[in-house]
């Protein structure tokens, strides 16, 4: 999720709604189906969907045959932009980058309408697939930032491609129903069936979702980067990161879960009720990096070489020890600390 937002964003603005709720029922709306059929293709930059609908891509390839491949899934409102910076990084190390814009983001047909969640992770999995085909012999893991690490967890849930070796979830975001004040929900499931197109920002909220100042200036002047939200694509934003969360512990691969302390945009409680729920001890197949100086935007942040560093690290041997030396398990007493009573409370139902 880019600058100035909260989570599914359903705060004071919602409140309002409720005085309009005799106007009738709308329904949230959905991106409209084409009825194209076809073979996915990769094209240097765009991969064009079953569907026909097209991907904008951004390549970052290294000097020679890559090491390793990183399919990056932006956050809300973002777009393949978010990876510029860190792509660069990557390829100077060997790795290649294929970042692009989810459906209903950046450069895509049917801009701000959400696509629904089963079409997000099925353009994912169709791209993890291209790309195993197109370089056979390099391990590919996912990378997803915020709302892209919902739909790496359902991908890699999902998982059908062999060469797909992990998952790094950069702040993923995982508060859905389940982890949501009840009064929120109610909120926005009225706001939803009401008032479904009536768009909202982040303003007034005092959200600091990055400790980098200029970086988030750069997005605020972006153009592709989504200023204003649909009521309708913050309730799809809800059920995506809520079926996340439900079914991140059915993930099998190797999983590089990342978090700054300082996140305002996914609270800790939910993340910490999705870490109870996880497989523990030795055979668990997740690693938890814990920053302590670290906001959402955390591959954006001013500290963002250590955790991207820490990403080159792990994808280069998923037991290897961590550069930044923040990683953290359930039998860390720092852990525990910050998480309190959710590691021992009520878990993923």
């Amino acid at each position: 999720m880019p600058y100035g937002v909260k989570g599914p964003y359903v705060n004071r603005w919602l409140l309002s709604f409720l005085a309009i709720s005799l106007l009738g029922c709308a329904g949230p709306q959905l991106q409209l189906a084409n009825d194209i059929t076809q073979e996915p293709v990769l094209y240097p930059e765009a991969a064009v969907m079953a569907d026909g609908y097209r991907l904008p891509l951004a390549v970052h390839k290294p000097a020679g045959e890559p090491n390793a491949i990183l399919l990056a899934l932006h956050g809300f409102n973002d777009y393949r932009n978010a990876f510029h910076g860190p792509g660069r990084y990557f390829a100077d190390r060997g790795i290649m980058t294929v970042a692009y814009d989810q459906r209903g983001f950046g450069e895509t047909a049917q801009r701000g309408i959400w696509p629904g969640r089963q079409l997000l992770q099925q353009d994912a999995t169709s791209l993890a697939s291209l790309l195993c085909r197109r370089y056979p012999d390099a391990p590919l893991y996912l990378l997803g930032e915020s709302m892209g690490g919902a739909v790496s967890i359902l991908t890699a849930v999902e998982n059908s491609n062999d060469c797909l070796r992990g998952v790094i979830l950069a702040a993923p975001a995982i508060w859905g129903w389940q982890t949501m004040p009840f009064w929120q929900g109610t909120l926005l499931r009225i706001a939803a069936q009401v008032v479904p197109g009536h768009e909202v920002t982040g303003e007034g909220l005092e959200i600091r979702p990055s400790d980098n100042i200029e970086m988030l200036r750069a997005l605020g002047r972006d153009p592709l980067v989504i200023k204003s939200t649909r009521i309708d694509a913050i309730y799809g934003l809800t059920e995506l990161m809520d079926q996340a969360y439900r079914v991140s512990s059915e993930v099998t691969l190797p999983v590089l879960l990342l978090y700054g302390e300082h996140d305002e945009v996914i609270p800790k409680h939910a993340l910490c009720r999705m870490v109870a729920a996880l497989p523990d001890g030795r055979d668990s197949t997740w690693r938890m990096v814990l920053y302590p100086d670290g906001y959402h935007m955390l591959a954006r942040d001013l500290q963002a070489g250590t955790v991207l560093e820490d990403i080159v690290t792990w994808v280069n041997g998923q037991y290897r020890k961590l550069p930044s030396g923040d990683a953290v398990s359930r039998e860390t007493g720092r852990l525990e600390a910050f998480c309190g009573g959710s590691l021992t409370g009520p878990a993923v139902p």
